[in-house]
C-alpha cells in the first residue's frame, strides 16, 4: 500500500509540475487558435468547422476549442476552458488579438484602396485569364507534376499555379478552395516588406545605408551602426529566438504584444552587424515600425503598401493585418488569392516593370537575390535563394518567397517561370526540387 501511495504521489507531483510549466503555453495555444479562426472566417470566408478539422489539426493547437460570433466578428478559443483568448476582425485591418489594452486602440483609421477597372486578363488585370496554349509546353508532362503534387494527402497541398511567359499554364485547387480563396502567406509577407523598401529607394526616399538607430544616443556604439541593409539581410547582430514550438521571442511577439515593432527594437546587441546571420520575424516588424516613421500620418503609412504596390499591380484580394497599435504585421500576416500571390512573383520576374510602369528599380531584384554573408547562400534580402544549390536540379538563379507550412513563390528567371504552392504542410527541399524539376521538364 505504501508503494502505491508513493507512486500516486510521484504521479501527482508530475502532473502538477507539467501543469505549472505548460500553463503559460495555453496563452499561446488559445491566442493562435482564436487569431487563426477569426482571420480564416472573416477574411477568407471559410467555415469554422473546416478550419478546426484542417488548420487546427496540428500539435497543441488541436487541443483548443473555438467559438465564432458574427455579432462582433470575433473568435474565442480556450484549452479545456482555460486561458480564453479573443480575436476580433476589423474591416480593412484584419483580425487582432485582444488584451487588457484593447479598448484603448483606435480602429477607425483604415487603409484606402486604389482599385482600377478590370479591362485586362491575368496578370495585368483581373478580367479572367488568357485561353492560350503555348507551343513550347508539354501539357501532359505538366499534368503529371500536378498529379504528384496533390496525390499524397500528407503533403496537404491546397493550391498550385504555374505561370510561364506571363500566362497561367497550370492551376489547381484542393476541394473547398478556388481562385477566389484568400490564403495566408505567413512569412511570404516578409518579401512584401522588402519590396516596400525597394519602392522607397526607387522614389529617392530611402537609402539602404540609412541608420535607424543613429539618433539614439544611448545606443551609441551598440545599435547606432545598424543599417536598413543589415536588417533586410537579417544580420543586424540583435538577439532573437525564432522558435514556434515554445515560449520564445517570436511567439510572445505574435500572440502577446500590442506593439509588435518593439520586440526586436528592445533586444540587446550580441554581435557586430554582418558578423552573424539570424532569421528573425522581429526584425521584419521592426522594419515595419521604421517604415511607419517615414510618413507624417498613420493614414499615409496605411495607404502606402496598397497605393504603391498591392493595388497598383492588381493584387486586389490582398489584405495586410495590423497589430493593436495599427502597425502592419509584415512578418507574417498577408492574405491573398493564389493568383495574386503569383502576380507578386511576376513583378520580380519582370524586374520591377508592371505592364510598362516601373514599380522599383531593376537593380533591386539583383539586390534582394544577392547572397547575404554567413547565410550559406540561402538568403538574400528578405528573399530565399538557391545560390548554394539546395535544389540541385534547378538553376541557381532561382529565388523564392517562403512561408510557414510550405507557402512558396518560386521565381526562376532563366525559365521565365513563376510557381506558387500553398498548403498546410512544410515540404522538404527534396520534395520541392522534385516538383520544380517535373514542371521544368514540361517546358521546352
Amino acid at each position: 500500500m505504501k508503494k502505491i501511495k508513493l507512486l500516486l504521489g510521484i504521479a501527482l507531483v508530475g502532473i502538477i509540475a507539467a501543469a505549472y510549466f505548460n500553463y503559460p503555453k495555453l496563452n499561446l495555444i488559445s491566442g493562435y487558435a482564436s487569431k487563426s479562426m477569426a482571420s480564416s472566417v472573416f477574411i477568407a470566408d471559410r467555415e469554422p468547422v473546416d478550419v478546426i478539422l484542417n488548420d487546427h489539426e496540428m500539435p497543441l493547437i488541436k487541443l483548443s476549442d473555438c467559438e465564432v460570433s458574427t455579432e462582433d466578428n470575433s473568435a474565442t478559443a480556450s484549452v479545456y476552458g482555460l486561458m480564453p483568448r479573443k480575436a476580433v476582425f476589423k474591416e480593412g485591418l484584419g483580425a487582432v488579438l485582444t488584451n487588457d489594452e484593447y479598448e484603448k486602440h483606435n480602429f477607425d483609421i483604415i487603409p484606402n484602396r486604389f482599385f482600377v477597372k478590370d479591362t485586362l486578363p491575368f496578370p495585368f488585370g483581373n478580367n479572367g485569364v488568357k485561353d492560350t496554349v503555348l507551343a513550347n509546353v508539354d501539357y501532359d508532362k505538366l499534368e503529371v507534376a500536378f498529379e504528384n503534387a496533390f496525390k499524397d494527402p500528407e503533403q496537404r497541398t491546397r493550391s498550385l499555379m504555374v505561370v510561364h511567359k506571363n500566362q497561367i499554364i497550370g492551376e489547381r485547387y484542393i476541394r473547398g478552395f478556388t481562385e477566389d480563396t484568400k490564403i495566408l502567406g505567413w512569412s511570404m509577407t516578409k518579401s512584401l516588406l522588402a519590396t516596400l523598401y525597394g519602392i522607397l529607394e526607387y522614389q529617392g526616399e530611402m537609402k539602404m545605408d540609412y541608420k535607424p538607430f543613429g539618433n539614439e544616443i544611448r545606443m551609441k556604439n551598440l545599435k547606432s551602426n545598424i543599417t536598413i541593409d543589415h536588417l533586410l539581410r537579417m544580420q543586424s547582430g540583435l538577439a532573437w529566438e525564432e522558435n514556434y514550438f515554445k515560449i520564445s521571442d517570436v511567439t510572445r511577439m505574435l500572440f502577446l504584444d500590442s506593439d509588435m515593432t518593439l520586440a526586436q527594437r528592445n533586444k540587446n546587441v550580441i554581435a557586430a552587424p554582418t558578423e552573424i546571420w539570424n532569421y528573425s520575424s522581429g526584425t521584419t516588424n521592426l522594419l515595419s515600425g521604421i517604415l511607419r516613421e517615414q510618413f507624417e500620418t498613420h493614414q499615409e503609412y496605411l495607404d502606402f503598401p496598397y497605393q504603391e504596390l498591392i493595388d497598383k499591380i492588381g493584387m486586389n484580394s490582398m489584405l495586410l493585418e495590423t497589430d493593436l497599435m495599427g502597425n502592419y504585421i509584415l512578418s507574417s500576416y498577408a492574405w491573398a488569392t493564389t493568383r495574386d500571390w503569383a502576380k507578386f512573383g511576376l513583378l520580380y520576374l519582370n524586374k520591377g516593370d508592371w505592364n510598362g510602369e516601373r514599380i522599383f528599380s531593376e537593380s533591386w531584384v539583383d539586390y534582394v537575390s544577392t547572397p547575404t554573408v554567413n547565410s550559406d547562400g540561402v538568403y538574400g534580402a528578405h528573399f530565399w535563394l538557391n545560390a548554394n544549390g539546395k535544389y540541385p536540379d534547378i538553376s541557381k538563379d532561382l529565388f523564392s518567397v517562403n512561408g510557414f507550412q510550405g507557402q512558396r513563390i518560386f521565381i526562376i528567371p532563366s525559365k521565365d517561370l513563376v510557381v506558387v504552392r500553398t498548403g498546410l504542410e512544410e515540404q522538404s527541399d527534396e520534395q520541392f526540387n522534385t516538383l520544380l524539376k517535373e514542371i521544368i521538364r514540361s517546358i521546352q
